[in-house]
């Protein structure tokens, strides 16, 4: 089996048909999606339309989740700004997706952990800095999930764990967003350094093989949009992937 992964697209419209057409050469027999699909200053709409009539398999990110609050004074700016675009019919399918899903027995996806859509799984954020979890902070967050893949979002930066045990954790990265900023758990920033949307690719052979893959895509015309919304935090991070 071979699978592509994507995660966190924010309503990156360009980025994601770049990483699509990248998909479609690579000759894959599924691709997942892990959820934080259109929040963000850019193209809920156009990426919302082009997700629904994909047939991929979606579950929801914390975004996806914060975007529907009927109450808007307490949205952050960027989910507000998906949810004025979005149609009720975009808002339906929303909610129609699962906070987590099981591909197969082998197989498990979530956005944050299998606990939280809003934790990290490969990183901790303390005073002192961001930084790599420790191997059993990674296995107390994987719990009891019983399949040798799982696959996570939400930190928007591409990594993979293998356990004493054997399974795999695999965060694709981002496929629309390449830095932010947080204040949560404390302040701090995740950055990759770099404009390139991100997926990943895997396959199964004796164990699970991952690939991280970087494509190009017209980012400036992209962070231009960013910033016609006043978002020059966006644009600084979608021409450069640093916070």
């Amino acid at each position: 089996m071979r699978l592509a992964v994507i995660a966190d697209i924010h309503g990156n419209f360009g980025a994601l048909c770049a990483v699509l057409e990248d998909i479609s050469r690579r000759n894959v027999d599924t691709v997942l999606n892990l959820g934080d699909h259109v929040s963000g200053p850019l193209q809920a709409r156009e990426t919302a339309d082009l997700l629904m009539s994909c047939g991929h398999l979606v579950i929801r990110g914390n975004h996806d989740r914060q975007v529907l609050d009927s109450n808007r004074e307490t949205m952050g700016a960027s989910d507000r700004a998906a949810a004025d675009l979005l149609s009720e019919a975009h808002r339906e399918w929303l909610a129609s997706l699962p906070a987590t899903a099981w591909v197969s027995e082998d197989i498990f996806l979530c956005h944050g952990t299998p606990a939280s859509d809003c934790e990290y799984f490969l990183e901790e954020v303390t005073e002192a800095g961001t930084h790599r979890a420790k191997p059993d902070l990674v296995l107390a967050r994987a719990g009891k999930v019983a399949a040798s893949l799982i696959l996570c979002g939400h930190t928007h930066i591409p990594g993979a764990e293998r356990l004493a045990d054997g399974r795999l954790i695999v965060n694709p990265g981002s496929a629309g967003l390449q830095a932010y900023r947080d204040e949560l758990p404390f302040p701090h920033k995740m950055e990759t350094g770099s404009p390139h949307a991100r997926y990943a690719v895997l396959e199964k052979q004796k164990t699970w093989e991952v690939q991280f893959v970087q494509v190009s895509y017209d980012w400036e015309t992209t962070a231009k949009l960013a910033e016609s919304h006043c978002r020059e935090d966006w644009a600084k991070a979608l021409r450069t992937g640093i916070a």
